[in-house]
């Protein structure tokens, strides 16, 4: 009942669009249907309008397995979004050269995207990328290296051409919320950014290269996507943003702190962080000496203290509630792999 559980709850603690696992037929059609129900809308109209994603990854190198292609036939024949994403490994799954790694990538996603349209003509599909090295010493993942950024980049520029949105991640193999994650986190979150990213997953709170989850992390990466953001926004340059009559005002060797020009911006002028602490030494210590991993457990218990369900129509929540039972009488999805 895991799935059930995990669709159900998605619908109902979330408003956004959600991810279907793709782990055998009845998987994908139990959160197909859930999707609909949330969205209290006929099975025309959620064909119509795509409302979920499953991600499938080739077992590579060359080789989509019967669950994933499974997935592909129930989502794609239901018109909902498929994520074609190859789990390139450089040196293991894939070549050990990052060109090798792409080439085979490249061929297994365009694979799985041709199969989509083989059971639906114009269902969404979506090229993911996720190619990156491992420790050529221990055999483990490697996430946030250089090979990581530049396949990221050259994995854009691949789904471009052939006219697909592209998908990337946030990924780091740290095993706890130390400098590690946070510069490989960085290092992954510039690929996916330089390399036009359409949609990140495992955007927030993943470790361990997968294997585990933090809530701290999350709060790290939201700050970290929350600066990537601002940085893409660009600058605006008007002669009211040149402030060269500021500059004359001021004139040499003064300050710009009380200025019109800064009181009427100041408050919106720069991007405010929600974890990092730039006060000096001496006044940092004196409130306590908080570390970022403090104050990112603060804030993730802030968050779900203060967090609110979206609202959903009663009949809704009692629709979904019948069918949960129904599916728990049923005994569940058998798991056989």
């Amino acid at each position: 009942m895991r799935n059930t559980t995990y669709c159900v709850t998605s619908v109902t603690h979330t408003d956004k669009p959600f991810h279907a696992y793709s782990l055998g037929k009845q998987r994908n059609e139990d959160a197909i249907e859930m999707a609909r129900i949330a969205r209290g809308i006929s099975h025309e109209q959620l064909e119509q309008e795509p409302s979920l994603f499953t991600i499938i990854n080739s077992s590579s190198p060359l080789r989509l397995d019967e669950p994933m292609l499974q997935g592909i036939i129930e989502m794609s024949r239901r018109n909902q979004a498929v994520v074609l994403t190859p789990f390139t490994l450089a040196g293991a799954m894939a070549p050990v050269t990052i060109a090798g790694a792409l080439a085979q990538q490249n061929a297994e996603a365009l694979a799985g995207i041709a199969f989509t349209q083989m059971v639906r003509s114009g269902a969404p599909a979506v090229y993911g990328g996720f190619t990156s090295n491992v420790d050529m010493k221990s055999g483990a993942p490697a996430f946030g290296t250089p090979e990581y950024i530049r396949a990221a980049q050259i994995s854009g520029q691949l789904a471009r051409r052939y006219g697909l949105p592209f998908r990337s991640s946030n990924v780091n193999a740290a095993n706890s919320m130390d400098a590690q994650s946070g510069y490989e986190s960085t290092m992954a979150l510039w690929g996916a950014i330089s390399g036009g990213s359409n949609f990140i997953m495992h955007g927030a709170g993943w470790m361990e290269g997968g294997l585990s989850a933090s809530f701290e992390k999350f709060i790290l990466d939201a700050d970290l996507l929350q600066m990537m953001a601002a940085y893409l926004e660009g600058i605006d340059i008007t002669e009211a943003s040149l402030a060269l009559d500021a500059v004359k005002d001021v004139g040499p060797g003064g300050h710009f702190f009380g200025t019109e020009h800064t009181m009427s911006r100041y408050k919106n002028a720069f991007y405010s962080p929600l974890i990092s602490d730039w006060r000096n030494f001496e006044s940092w210590q004196e409130a306590g000496s908080p570390t970022a991993l403090q104050k990112a457990n603060q804030t993730y218990k802030q968050v779900l203290a203060e967090y609110e369900k979206p609202p959903l129509d009663e009949a809704i929540t009692e629709e979904l509630a019948s069918f949960v039972a129904k599916r728990k009488e049923e005994g569940g999805v058998a798991t056989d792999f």
